[in-house]
């Protein structure tokens, strides 16, 4: 075979090879690396370019190792793929693989404290979730005397968190988080948030509130939250407390005197128990017990904020969730023997 043919016939296969190669890089680019499900794969710090391609090829990613590296090289990615929890979707490419590991953009766990709860079911339900990274100080049996225990309170105060008391200080909501985000952290979004909540609040309440901070808003508004789990009742209620204050008169109200009760309240208040001198028990003190007793929703802090105006002074449960709202003790005490005594 003469020289030219050969030339020729080599240059036939440089450019068919080529034609193949870049046919194969467009397919790299543009052709589906997850199929079928998603898939979740997890990058542990230091793992290596080579390791992290592997972990994808154990979980049946359609990728080649050589053009999986070639393109990170060329979209800038090869040393900035992040640790961390990935969901890769169904349809995911390379390249949208490749930018994913890059931004960080982590698989989103969630959790959610409901209103109404106590600190110590917040610590419980962050115990039971395994995405979450578990602090010692934190855990629920640690808790105890938690407003003397020193070392929780570092534990907060690394994160900007400064209390004397944490009940009510967290805003009941549901929050997402990478996995293993510490207890913590979690913590510190829903502190931030009920922050910004209260104060936005105070910054609007009405005039003439018995009130003389955000706190003690705050602790009020955990009452009502205790007290009913009824929108519309809210204000109702905020406005018979917030005379009561106003009249000095005694809040009366049972959800005090169960958290001032802690471990020892089984289902029912004693007429013993409401004789009892805790520091929450509102048959005994006037004014607002000391802390907050359970976590407010914005609902029940508005209407604390905002009670409605009228004149009356009790309330007592019907039965249905809802409450029968008097002025008087007369109408009070029949309202009780109607629905509490059956009486007519």
């Amino acid at each position: 075979m003469q020289t030219k043919q050969l030339v020729a016939l080599l240059l036939i296969v440089i450019l068919f090879a080529s034609w193949a190669a870049w046919l194969s890089y467009v397919t790299v680019l543009t052709a589906p690396a997850v199929v079928g499900a998603p898939v979740t794969v997890e990058i542990a710090k230091g793992d290596s370019f080579d390791k992290i391609t592997s972990k994808l090829i154990e979980q049946k990613l359609a990728i080649k190792p050589l053009w999986f590296k070639v393109v990170a090289f060329q979209h800038n990615t090869y040393q900035r793929l992040k640790a961390g929890e990935y969901e890769l979707p169904v349809g995911a490419t390379v390249p949208q693989i490749l930018m994913l590991l890059a931004l960080g953009k982590t698989k989103q766990h969630a959790i959610t404290f409901p209103e109404g709860w106590s600190f110590r079911q917040l610590l419980d339900e962050l115990s039971k979730n395994q995405f979450i990274g578990h602090t010692a100080e934190l855990a629920p049996a640690a808790v105890g005397l938690l407003a003397d225990a020193t070392a929780v309170k570092k534990v907060f105060s690394a994160q900007g968190i400064e209390l004397a008391h944490p009940e009510g200080l967290f805003f009941p909501d549901t929050y997402c988080f990478a996995k293993n985000t510490q207890d913590v952290a979690v913590l510190k979004m829903a502190y931030d948030k009920m922050q910004r909540i209260v104060a936005h609040e105070w910054q609007y309440k009405a005039d003439g509130l018995p009130l003389k901070s955000p706190y003690e808003a705050l602790i009020l508004a955990s009452v009502i939250e205790k007290e009913t789990g009824h929108k519309s009742e809210r204000p109702q209620i905020a406005g018979v407390f917030t005379r009561r204050l106003q009249a000095g008169m005694l809040l009366q109200t049972d959800p005090t005197v169960i958290y001032g009760m802690g471990e020892l309240y089984h289902g029912n208040i004693s007429r013993q128990d409401l004789l009892e001198a805790t520091p929450y028990n509102t048959y005994q003190f006037k004014g607002l017990p000391p802390t907050p007793i359970a976590m407010p929703g914005q609902d029940a802090i508005h209407a604390a904020l905002h009670p409605d105006s009228g004149d009356s002074l009790y309330f007592v449960a019907r039965g249905d969730g809802k409450h029968v709202f008097s002025a008087t003790l007369a109408a009070h005490n029949q309202a009780v023997n109607l629905y509490q005594r059956k009486q007519p």
